[in-house]
């Protein structure tokens, strides 16, 4: 059963490489562990991410990967999606919504405005069928359900970064969102 397992394993590393590759040549920007349970799900980029530095390689990624890590979540467990493809155009909500499922996330973070909209635009027929008008709308703070995923939307996280009540704020939110299962 060792084999089989260990060839099943690499199956679905090829499998998912494969996916990644094909979105990754159509525009989408990714950066992390493609296997995880949470998404970064960053709209604007940063001054440094539109000169080519790596998605969240900021203080930003920095912040978001430290609250994870006190949530629970284990180092590693992150990937980033940009909503904008590798020419700065925003990410065709189809192409957003293939590297959604691609990715295959327990949990959805909406880092600001343009990553909520994206998410609404490529979901707008899910979040439409949901009863609470906070959960329709994706409004931040509250936890959505959507596809089977937990979304939450932070509103500005790098803006909140300079001001201490927003970053309080900003942590309270995403107290919300602990990992599911066992903490690593």
């Amino acid at each position: 059963m060792g084999a089989s397992r260990t060839a099943m394993n690499e199956d679905v590393v090829a499998k998912t490489r494969s996916e990644l590759e094909a979105l990754a040549a159509r525009g989408a920007v990714m950066a992390g562990n493609a296997f995880s349970q949470v998404v970064l799900v960053k709209g604007e980029p940063s001054d440094d991410e539109r000169a080519g530095a790596d998605l969240l390689a900021g203080p930003d990624g920095d912040a978001l990967r430290s609250a994870l890590r006190a949530l629970g979540y284990a180092p590693q467990d992150w990937v980033g999606l940009a909503a904008w493809d590798d020419a700065g155009n925003a990410l065709a909500p189809a192409l957003f919504r293939e590297a959604l499922c691609a990715l295959d996330p327990a949990t959805v973070v909406l880092c600001d405005g343009a990553a909520a909209d994206a998410m609404r635009e490529a979901y707008a027929n899910d979040l439409a069928g949901l009863e609470r008008f906070e959960e329709a709308l994706l409004m931040e703070g509250v936890v959505v359900h959507v596809a089977g995923m937990r979304v939450m939307a932070l509103g500005g996280f790098a803006a909140a970064l300079q001001d201490m009540q927003q970053k309080q704020l900003m942590w309270a939110r995403l107290k919300q969102i602990p990992p599911l299962g066992e903490p690593y």
